[in-house]
């Protein structure tokens, strides 16, 4: 079916997001969320073959993608989660399973801690996890002209010289791809909103608030992820009460690129256990006189 694309507006800025519905109504719904430095564009690979099965909802989180870039919005962990959960709201939207890779499967997590009965399980995708502000950092935010000392830095390496880095074979990177994650940073409010992210970014959730998430949990991680390493994913699995890590061998961080069928077959066969073990659980033992 057609995509449905829509602007949301949420406090200060507004939320490009785009909803593909299934024919089939009582089909499972999808949110993906990506990670930073990036935009719905990342799952450009992966959302089709997820549409042929269930409601797909993809969304630009601030400053990204095509969502506001403005100087005047939180961009927390916190209200990153609470966007995605007022957005489901405004959708009526429940049982959601929600799809996060690197930065954005710490997003779900926030909103899954927040609003856990919006959910019935998480797949994360080389999920970032335990990092804490970096105060120099963050007090380096308020230096005049710091936004263009990040651009330069961002430049430096270059959107090329950075898919290199976050895939497992460098041939895989094409120009399509280093067009696609270099459009969004053409825009002349994207570094200063940027700026405001280092700023607000209050770090990862805490290994309590994480034992406290009991929802099921699909871990999945690139071998040779040098953005997330291997061993964030083992810590999560021991974090997350329900969570359970599958490794790919021949991966790095960028897995929704990278692994789009093979994500695609854990997500289906992942959807499919939870949905009948609730549906068992719900399910009378037994008759009535």
């Amino acid at each position: 079916m057609e995509a449905i694309r829509q602007f949301f507006p949420y406090q200060n800025t507004k939320v490009y997001y785009e909803l593909t519905p299934h024919e089939d109504r009582n089909a499972p719904c999808l949110v993906l969320v990506h990670g930073f430095l990036s935009s719905m564009f990342s799952f450009r690979r992966l959302e089709p073959l997820l549409t042929q099965s269930f409601h797909v909802l993809t969304l630009d989180l601030p400053p990204f993608g095509r969502s506001g870039k403005s100087k005047r919005f939180t961009y927390s962990y916190e209200n990153y989660g609470a966007i995605v959960n007022a957005l489901l709201k405004e959708l009526n939207w429940t049982n959601v399973f929600g799809i996060g890779h690197s930065m954005g499967g710490q997003v779900l997590l926030n909103a899954a801690c927040n609003q856990s009965h919006r959910f019935s399980g998480l797949v994360l995708l080389g999920c970032s996890g335990y990092l804490k502000p970096v105060r120099k950092l963050v007090l380096s935010t308020y230096v005049p002209f710091f936004s263009h000392y990040l651009k330069y830095i961002l430049a430096k390496t270059g959107v090329k010289g950075n898919l290199y880095n976050v895939v497992y074979e460098k041939h895989s990177v094409t120009p399509e791809m280093i067009q696609g994650y270099a459009e969004p940073f053409k825009h002349p409010k994207i570094f200063p909103a940027l700026v405001r992210f280092i700023r607000h970014r209050e770090g990862d959730l805490s290994t309590e608030c994480l034992n406290t998430i009991s929802l099921p949990i699909q871990l999945l991680w690139g071998a040779h992820d040098k953005v997330v390493p291997l061993k964030t994913g083992k810590r999560l699995e021991q974090d997350l009460p329900q969570a359970c890590l599958h490794v790919y061998e021949d991966a790095a961080h960028l897995l929704p690129e990278e692994k789009p069928a093979d994500i695609y077959r854990q997500v289906d066969a992942f959807i499919t256990e939870v949905s009948t073990r609730l549906f068992n659980q719900n399910t009378p033992v037994g008759g009535s006189d």
